[in-house]
């Protein structure tokens, strides 16, 4: 195999791996119920270090990032049920005090409003509030670049 041969296999490799990739986050919500789930897990995991990998020990020139963009969390804010006395405003004042106008990748922003949540004592983890960035972002109350769901792959910001 040449170059151009390793290129093209990679591009149907990278394609099918995003595709995977949804299917696997999809298929986590079901793993405790579904244990074929699970087995998805391992078959993606399986492509992504094994079948890419070794195009890129061969043709390290293709590799065309530092980290996998993975998706972090499939939680939709509609699935979210806050505990009592939290509420959504208490929840979008943390994310909105953790952002800045700046470009930030949505991991950063969590990993900040977390910290806050943590000082004001509200049991709310990271993947609620990735559901919040989210549907901020639907809303069109903040700005987002990328898909919100990979954390350390796309960006937010507060609205100009």
């Amino acid at each position: 195999m040449d170059r151009e041969q390793a290129a093209e296999i990679f591009e149907h490799l990278f394609g099918a791996a995003r595709e995977l990739d949804e299917a696997r986050a999809v298929a986590s919500a079901f793993a405790a119920q579904d244990e074929s789930a699970a087995s998805l897990d391992e078959f993606i995991v399986k492509l992504n270090s094994e079948l890419i990998e070794a195009l890129f020990v061969r043709f390290p020139d293709l590799v065309p990032f530092e980290e996998f963009p993975a998706i972090s969390s499939t939680l939709r804010w509609d699935q979210v049920r806050l505990p009592p006395p939290v509420v959504e405003t208490d929840i979008d004042g943390v994310v909105l005090s953790a952002m800045k106008t700046q470009w930030q990748k949505v991991a950063m922003v969590v990993v900040k409003a977390l910290e806050r949540c943590r000082q004001r004592a509200l049991p709310i983890g990271a993947e609620v509030l990735g559901a919040r960035i989210q549907a901020l972002a639907e809303a069109d109350r903040i700005e987002g670049e990328g898909d919100l769901r990979k954390w350390r792959h796309s960006e937010v910001r507060l609205k100009r």
